[in-house]
């Protein structure tokens, strides 16, 4: 900075060259004042873009808009319609009020009624013409005078030329309308009072004479009494082998059991077979084992008459028992061979399923050899059956029943239907059958001594699978039994037995207690990865 700077306090001199940018105009000493002329501003008209122009941009080729403008018609006050007689008769003041005014002004009657106690009601509302009938103030002029014509005036027009307008739709509505009744109300004296109900008599005697006429007419072409309906003769033969033919053949021998336990309650209902002249009927051991203590059993025949039956013998490792009955008229079932089934074989199940007696279901044999592990929460019940597997309908109350073949012999008794593993509810199309010829064992034991023989291994263990293979898996071999003085020890697992390859435990029970006690079996098994062989003497289980 400059000595002269320094002099003038620091601030640049007039004569800088800087200043010459920032300094006052001449000849102005004050603040600066809004120019009282603006030019005026025109801001530029907004850009539009392509794709607008696409989009709201006048068609190609299009020439002005039409009409151009000041070519466009004025508006028109289009004069309004005329009222409907209708409407003139129920809206117009009547023909005697003054101005239109009914009735004439100062005539009314003042309000002398209560004043109103709701809350909702204010209090001078008894002054309002809208809400109080007996107001002294009243409406004015109706809406449409007598004539027929609006009240209003064309607010458009000057009061002479709507005046006009309405005289002239008045007159070219008098040539359409229909003329009034006196004073806009219609008066029945008696004589029309007499007339209408003359005629309503009338009326009624024709529609009801009409009525009967018709609805009996009606009646007679929906009924007839010269018709009848054809019938062939019946015919009675049916084929011996067909289910009807079975059914009615093999159903006699089968029976209704109902089970009452030691306290007299009931304790479910069953099926047997007869299957002796002598009285002999096999069912399950899970059906009358409740019995045993006290309890009885009523036999049920298909000529629905009722027998005492005793319990001859009970074996719940087959899960089969035999009962006596009477030996009067009774209808033994035709015992056939299970062995010679095949799967795809044509059975007929009859039984009690739900209680339901001499009921007739009819399927297949699904598969043989079957190894079922039946038991029962009560314990009445604990058997490895080698069971036929069928989808004949079997239900509660089908147990001890009949399985019969296409010639109607007795090819199993039925025992149980399949339990699904979720909920524990009956499989559809799954039940299972104890094979006649086992059967035929186990019955001729009961009737003979009162109890059945079954080999034991005197084990227990449970299936084992590894990977492809599979086998019964020994988890407690009892001491000094059958099995471990054949040298078998716990965690053995055995995949062959009398000849037949082991794919679970049950299949070796099954094959085990189908023996008598002293019979010998050669068994294969594994322990660790060492394969054995050995001859097992079953014990008496």
């Amino acid at each position: 900075m400059s000595d002269e700077d320094l002099e003038s306090g620091g601030r640049p001199t007039a004569g800088d060259a800087d200043d010459d940018v920032f300094r006052r105009p001449d000849g102005l000493s004050s603040s600066f004042e809004p120019n009282p002329d603006p030019p005026e501003y025109s801001p530029p008209p907004p850009t539009v873009l392509p794709d607008e122009t696409d989009v709201f941009g006048r068609p190609a080729g299009a020439g002005a808009y039409l009409p151009p403008p000041g070519d466009r018609v004025p508006p028109r006050q289009v004069p309004p319609p005329a009222v409907p007689w209708a409407m003139t008769q129920a809206f117009a003041a009547t023909p005697d009020a003054e101005d239109g005014f009914a009735p004439a002004p100062g005539t009314r009657i003042d309000s002398t009624g209560p004043q109103p106690e709701s809350p909702w009601w204010k209090r001078d509302a008894v002054r309002d013409p809208w809400r109080d009938p007996s107001s002294p103030y009243w409406l004015g002029r109706g809406a449409i005078f007598a004539a027929g014509q609006p009240a209003q005036l064309d607010p458009f027009l000057d009061e002479e030329q709507s005046e006009d307008a309405l005289a002239t739709e008045a007159d070219a509505e008098e040539d359409e309308k229909v003329v009034p009744i006196a004073g806009g109300r219609a008066r029945f004296g008696l004589r029309a009072i007499v007339l209408s109900l003359l005629i309503a008599l009338i009326a009624g005697a024709i529609g009801g004479f009409g009525g009967y006429f018709l609805g009996h007419r009606t009646e007679d072409a929906l009924h007839r009494s010269d018709v009848s309906l054809t019938q062939v003769d019946p015919s009675t033969n049916r084929p011996p082998n067909s289910v009807a033919g079975i059914a009615q053949r093999v159903g006699p021998s089968v029976v209704s059991l109902a089970v009452t336990n030691s306290d007299g309650s009931i304790h479910g209902v069953g099926s047997g077979v007869v299957i002796d002249k002598h009285g002999y009927v096999v069912t399950n051991n899970h059906v009358a084992a409740v019995a045993k203590d006290g309890g009885s059993i009523i036999a049920t025949f298909s000529d629905e008459a009722t027998a005492r039956a005793q319990i001859v013998g009970l074996d719940p490792i087959s899960d089969l028992a035999v009962l006596k009955v009477p030996d009067d008229q009774l209808t033994v079932a035709t015992l056939g061979t299970s062995s010679a089934l095949a799967v795809g074989d044509p059975v007929i199940a009859i039984g009690s399923p739900l209680g339901l007696e001499g009921t007739v279901t009819a399927g297949i044999v699904s598969a043989l050899h079957r190894p079922v592990h039946v038991f029962g929460e009560d314990g009445t019940s604990d058997a490895y059956l080698d069971a036929i597997q069928t989808d004949a309908a079997i239900n509660p109350g089908n147990s001890g029943g009949a399985l019969v073949d296409g010639r109607g012999a007795l090819v199993g008794i039925n025992s149980a239907a399949a339990l699904s593993a979720t909920g524990g509810t009956a499989t559809s199309g799954i039940g299972y059958a104890i094979p006649i010829d086992y059967v035929r064992k186990i019955a001729l034991e009961l009737i003979h001594d009162g109890k059945a023989r079954h080999g034991s291994l005197d084990a227990q263990g449970r299936t084992a699978q590894a990977g492809l293979q599979s086998g019964a898996y020994l988890e407690q071999v009892l001491p000094k039994g059958a099995a471990a003085k054949a040298g078998l020890q716990n965690g053995d697992v055995i995949v062959v037995a009398d000849g037949q390859s082991i794919q679970s435990y049950d299949q070796l029970v099954v094959i085990v207690q189908e023996h008598d006690p002293g019979a010998k079996i050669d068994v294969t098994y594994f322990r660790g990865s060492e394969k054995r062989t050995t001859t097992i003497t079953l014990a008496s289980a």
